[in-house]
């Protein structure tokens, strides 16, 4: 079915190619010269000055649909509606005469809540990473496929910053009125994968349904799973079990149906990459799949240690590169809850169960920290707080999601537990990181039921239930303060981890006092 992009004002372009393969794509992107192959036929491409999201370029049209909903500050950045229609103005303008490239698909594979989408990119390597990321239409789809949400990419086009009404020349700028997203400035792909995101994570409240920064996977017997992680918590290693079926790495919804994978494919982090450890995304990284800001040599051999570029090299790739796979993306509700932090300080119980108060006040933490390495200037570990483990894409007040999860918790009996695969015996530095195989017994212990029968007793600082025994895990392991040599060091700790997570919870209103008190206490 031809189409033409007049309803956007995209007019007198060259060539529109709509939802041509992989391979023609892959194509077009050597052809004209946005990137090479690797020696096993991924695409590479290095995207320049931004190698990752631009947070302080994003911004939301403040209008009558989002001025009394969106929750506004720093992170949710507001701008006029003359700003947004400038810019789309000279985007457009700067279109002409270009070859551009469409994906049409959804977001969302249940589809009582599927959104379909439009995704209009000035390059041929973004059209393919949005066939990766996105629900791919079947042929009869495609053919009825009318877009509710447009995303229009242009990393070439670069806007004037404090002239413009911006911060830079990069730019991702929401309007929910026109249902249109303007990305420009800016080649690094993830900009078009996270703007989706934050749509749903707008629109789906709306209908009852929970959006969720999370993975996802379900057993033989159907029992579904979700993890709940920030960066280098776990997330995605933990929910890849050779025993159970991946329905997702990173988005989903929870609604009355079960849980239901937002996308087609996988964003993964390249850094460090070992063929041994992680040898399913290592597999997947072959023709058909993208990389960006990977180092490779004059053979296009990846060096996956290589950080030259940046340390948030990434991998993008289709599900079914992935052997084990939920092919439909979609969950029964799930039983279990697993949300993930690598606390640096070593303080935290390396597992425990929490109450739906407690699981609705971590929900809204978001705690994990950062250790020296990972972002410049950081030499000791440093608390990190995300509100319901993806605060840069939560559009609403995070209590709206909290609230979503209590209620879908106390409605389906879940279990919810905290698991901390950072380190224990001391902080970054001097204790330990909790060995990984031990880790997956924990995980194992709750998808297993095997808590059933064993004893809890509170934490005296954070208030979570520690049990006594865990399966094939030494139990000297589940006490964090006897790991540690020094206890008064550890009381010390503990308490200074308490105060940031007091000083965090501060910030949020309309909080109920059982939920507020769950928090950790002095």
């Amino acid at each position: 079915m031809s189409i033409n992009l007049n309803y956007l004002n995209i007019k007198q372009y060259n060539n529109l190619y709509r939802n041509i393969s992989v391979e023609e794509l892959t194509k077009f992107a050597t052809e004209r010269r946005e990137g090479t192959l690797s020696d096993k036929g991924a695409l590479v491409v290095n995207t320049g000055k931004y190698t990752g999201r631009s947070p302080k370029d994003r911004f939301i049209v403040e209008d009558d649909v989002t001025k009394d909903t969106i929750n506004w500050g720093e992170i949710n950045l507001p701008i006029d509606e003359k700003v947004f229609d400038k810019i789309y103005a000279d985007v457009t303008d700067y279109l002409k005469e270009k070859d551009l490239f469409v994906f049409d698909g959804f977001v969302g594979a249940l589809k009582e809540y599927t959104l379909p989408i439009r995704v209009v990119c000035e390059c041929a390597y973004q059209a393919m990473f949005s066939n990766q990321m996105f629900v791919r239409p079947t042929d009869e789809e495609l053919s009825k496929h009318i877009p509710e949400f447009n995303v229009i990419s242009a990393p070439g086009f670069k806007a004037k910053g404090i002239e413009d009404g911006l911060n830079s020349e990069a730019f991702v700028l929401m309007n929910f009125s026109k249902k249109i997203i303007l990305i420009g400035g800016t080649a690094y792909s993830g900009e078009i994968k996270k703007s989706m995101f934050s749509v749903m994570n707008f629109l789906l409240p709306q209908k009852g349904v929970l959006p969720m920064h999370c993975s996802a996977n379900k057993g033989e017997d159907g029992q579904t799973v979700i993890f709940f992680g920030l960066s280098g918590t776990g997330k995605t290693t933990l929910s890849t079990d050779p025993n159970r079926k991946l329905i997702g790495d990173d988005e989903h919804g929870w609604c009355d149906k079960g849980v239901f994978n937002f996308e087609g494919g996988c964003y993964a982090k390249a850094i460090g990459l070992n063929k041994e450890k992680e040898k399913e995304i290592y597999g997947a990284i072959k023709s058909g799949a993208l990389l960006e800001n990977v180092v490779v040599n004059e053979n296009g051999v990846p060096d996956y240690n290589d950080g030259t570029l940046t340390e948030n090299t990434r991998a993008a790739y289709p599900l079914h590169h992935i052997e084990n796979i939920e092919v439909s993306g979609v969950g029964n509700t799930p039983d279990k809850i697993i949300f993930l932090t690598a606390d640096a300080f070593g303080v935290m119980p390396p597992i425990s169960k929490l109450t739906k108060e407690a699981a609705m006040y971590h929900f809204m933490s978001g705690y994990t920290s950062k250790v020296a390495g990972t972002e410049r200037g950081i030499t000791e570990p440093k608390a990190t707080f995300s509100a319901c483990f993806g605060e840069p894409f939560m559009l609403l007040n995070p209590a709206v999601y909290a609230k979503l999860l209590g209620e879908k918790v106390d409605k389906n009996n879940a279990e919810v537990y905290l698991i901390n695969t950072g380190w224990v015996g001391g902080a970054y530095g001097k204790g330990n990181r909790v060995n990984l195989s031990y880790t997956r017994e924990m995980v194992n212990a709750v998808i297993g039921d095997k808590f059933k029968d064993v004893k809890f007793n509170e934490h005296p600082v954070f208030k979570v239930l520690v049990p006594e025994v865990c399966p094939n895990v030494p139990g000297e392991l589940l006490d964090a303060r006897g790991l540690w040599e020094n206890k008064e060091e550890y009381d010390k700790k503990a308490e200074e981890l308490a105060q940031k997570f007091n000083k965090n919870f501060a910030k949020f209103n309309d909080v109920s006092d059982d939920i507020a008190n769950a928090g950790p206490s002095l």
